[in-house]
């Protein structure tokens, strides 16, 4: 029997730059970003409810941590987050700062830390790819990056997926749950066949990779070994995101572009900066680890 998979527009007002969506299983709750406007916007779904707070600047990416906060990459720096004042503390700024680069992309890894890439804001190839422990030690993993995304990891943690999106490629890496850099990346997808390099991404509890194509207006996912797995139509024209949420982690949530603030992408679509649901993939996500959370034994 073929699935009927159907996408619902969640959010009851558009995004500017829709980013990052993640799931808290323990609140039943999904956060995201709206970039350009500096909002950490949220949803229940049980209640209907939704939130947002302001923070001090153009924000790239959040994620959860334990005590309730969030863990965000802002312009110029990694900041803890009360999601329900905005207060943000510091965990690093990199020094010295460069001003032609802000904080994009990021996720917490299997074992609690925070890794995240920023970007050049002119796409020059100034950006960093940082990891930040709990106690604050930190470690940078690469450098000489256009646009860090597609940041995500196997279900075991031993694999980082990474992109710099003017690559048009998605990069994968032997990942160690100690302080160690990087091995030398393998290339592992090429998305230069559907015009479009790779924004956000996730994995869901087979091993596979679901990839925003943001210039086609696709959702590919693709196997640990790079094939093709399935092609989803995005229900507006720049998908950015994607994340598994919902009691089940059945619904992947999508978030969207209207204006990026940057003059590269801007929406033709009249749904273009929205978030939304799609049900009936048939695939399930995993629970996000917390930034500072004792790593699964």
């Amino acid at each position: 029997m073929s699935r009927i998979v159907t996408a619902t527009r969640v959010a009851p007002t558009p995004d500017l730059l829709g980013e990052s969506p993640v799931w808290d299983s323990e609140a039943g709750r999904l956060y995201w970003v709206d970039g350009v406007s500096r909002l950490i916007r949220w949803h229940d779904p049980s209640s209907g409810g939704f939130g947002q707070v302001v923070v001090p600047s153009t924000i790239g990416s959040v994620a959860l941590a334990t005590g309730g906060r969030l863990i965000a990459g802002l312009v110029d720096g990694i900041y803890l987050v009360d999601p329900a004042t905005g207060a943000c503390e510091p965990v690093l700024r990199p020094d010295p700062g460069d001003a032609r680069v802000r904080f994009n992309d990021g996720r917490v890894d299997r074992q609690g830390r925070f890794v995240c890439g920023s970007m050049g804001i002119f796409a020059e190839p100034r950006a960093e790819l940082w990891r930040v422990t709990a106690d604050g030690h930190h470690r940078m993993l690469a450098n000489g990056i256009r646009i860090s995304n597609a940041l995500c990891f196997s279900p075991d943690g031993r694999t980082m997926y990474f992109a710099d999106s003017l690559d048009r490629t998605i990069r994968a890496y032997r990942y160690s749950a100690e302080d160690a850099p990087l091995d030398e990346a393998r290339m592992l997808v090429d998305t230069r066949p559907w015009n479009s390099g790779p924004d956000g991404a996730t994995v869901d509890s087979d091993g596979c990779i679901w990839v925003a194509l943001v210039q086609a207006g696709k959702i590919a996912r693709f196997t640990p070994t790079g094939e093709l797995d399935r092609l989803v139509e995005a229900p507006t024209d720049m998908p950015s995101c994607v994340a598994f949420g919902g009691d089940d982690l059945a619904t992947l949530y999508v978030t969207s572009i209207k204006d990026s603030g940057s003059g590269r992408a801007i929406s033709r679509h009249p749904s273009g900066g929205y978030l939304f649901a799609i049900e009936g993939l048939g695939v399930t996500g995993l629970p996000e680890t917390r930034f500072g959370a004792a790593p699964a034994p």
